[in-house]
């Protein structure tokens, strides 16, 4: 079961010792792009508008790979990180109001009666089980969220209540839809159900889309489509539109409503993403229903772990050369694990390597820093980082009464 099974929605204006710097909304975005496509070829070509803002760009790959910056976070990271990476919550014993514990794969959701809380941890997961801890992620990914549900309201509600903590997110509860929406842009990935991974067994027809013959991976696609999965067994299983009717997973109603905004906040992220050098390749949306009957986004949105993310600007000269594209997501941490053994047979995996990990971290706090333009603040090690969550959930629950 998602561990967002449990989440829930209804924004309400957050009250919370935890502050983050959100302006209002975007209005929804233009439809040009400074990376465009041709429709005959999916090759991407630059219009001459969109130069300048690429020229702007160009210095991104090398803040990534080489720069001031992530020497000043790889130099926090081993210096904090024992103190701030969070394998593991146990809430339920520290804070009086919270009844009971869900362990995710990533979040450990608490149930305090009339709310969830959700707590982000550093677990890193990939291959329908954990891989790694990695420093400082669980913050990465709830404030990356938190921005992004901030300026998506003009395409549907969110989950969000209150961020009591920089890891922490307190929700309403909703009934959930058993299906995740995958939405796609590009021929990629390498897990089980990745479009490159099916598309280059031969399979033509995946979760109701027509693919044509001849694609490359990391190509473009003509247009962005969806690929539902469902759970079984705690993998993801493909499936299409009418087999999600068919099984009374979502009405008709239901399931073209959710469409349509996955689909609308994917290209908003698309938009986003290029206004700042960078490509949603990927990502993955949840929805549940509140009791009102109202269709609201929970989980995560547009993160590091939901998503795949390329550098926008050095993607056409490596796709050219048949090179992988320049990620900042956990792509590199996959291939690493799928070279070194078979993660989803072996028992044992072997341990990711420090300097894999602390470049992980890295990249998912470069992604942070370059959507929002806002730097991440490192938190002080003095306080262990489960007394500062428990004490931050406590007082927010005690207010919400």
């Amino acid at each position: 079961m998602s561990e967002s099974m449990f989440m829930a929605a209804a924004l309400n204006p957050p009250k919370s010792p935890f502050k983050i710097n959100l302006t209002p909304a975007l209005p929804p975005p233009p439809t040009s792009s400074a990376l465009t496509f041709k429709p005959n070829n999916n090759f991407p070509t630059l219009s001459a508008a969109a130069q300048p803002q690429q020229q702007e760009h160009a210095a991104l790959l090398d803040t990534l790979l080489n720069s001031t910056r992530k020497n000043q976070v790889l130099q926090s990271i081993r210096t904090t990180s024992p103190f701030n990476c969070l394998s593991e919550t146990n809430l339920h014993h520290t804070v009086p109001a919270l009844t009971s514990k869900t362990r995710g794969k990533v979040r450990d959701i608490y149930d305090s009666g009339e709310y969830l809380v959700l707590v982000t941890t550093d677990r890193q997961s990939a291959f329908d089980r954990v891989l790694a801890s990695i420093p400082f992620k669980g913050q990465v990914l709830n404030q990356t969220s938190l921005w992004w549900f901030e300026r998506t309201q003009h395409i549907t509600a969110n989950a969000v209540v209150s961020t009591p903590d920089p890891n922490v997110t307190i929700a309403k509860k909703c009934s959930v839809f058993p299906v995740e929406f995958v939405a796609r842009g590009f021929v990629t990935g390498s897990t089980d159900t990745s479009l490159w991974t099916v598309y280059n067994k031969g399979i033509r027809n995946y979760c109701g889309n027509a693919l044509p013959d001849g694609l490359v991976k990391n190509q473009k696609l003509a247009e962005n489509i969806l690929t539902p999965t469902t759970k079984a067994a705690d993998h993801d299983v493909p499936v299409t539109p009418d087999e999600i009717i068919e099984r009374g997973l979502m009405t008709r109603a239901d399931y073209e409503e959710v469409s349509r905004k996955a689909l609308s906040l994917f290209e908003y992220g698309e938009h986003v993403a290029s206004e700042h050098g960078l490509i949603l390749v990927d990502t993955k949306y949840e929805f549940g229903k509140a009791e009102d009957g109202s269709i609201m986004l929970i989980d995560e949105v547009h993160t590091p772990d939901s998503s795949r993310y390329w550098i926008a600007n050095s993607y056409l000269e490596r796709f050219q050369n048949g090179l992988e594209p320049e990620n900042v997501d956990k792509e590199f941490l996959r291939l690493w694990f799928k070279n070194h053994c078979n993660p989803y047979e072996d028992e044992v995996l072997p341990e990711a390597p420090e300097d894999l990990v602390c470049e992980l971290s890295w990249r998912y706090i470069f992604l942070y820093e370059t959507i929002t333009k806002s730097k991440f603040e490192v938190l002080s090690s003095e306080e262990p980082i489960h007394e500062r969550i428990s004490r931050n959930v406590a007082s927010a629950l005690a207010s919400l009464k």
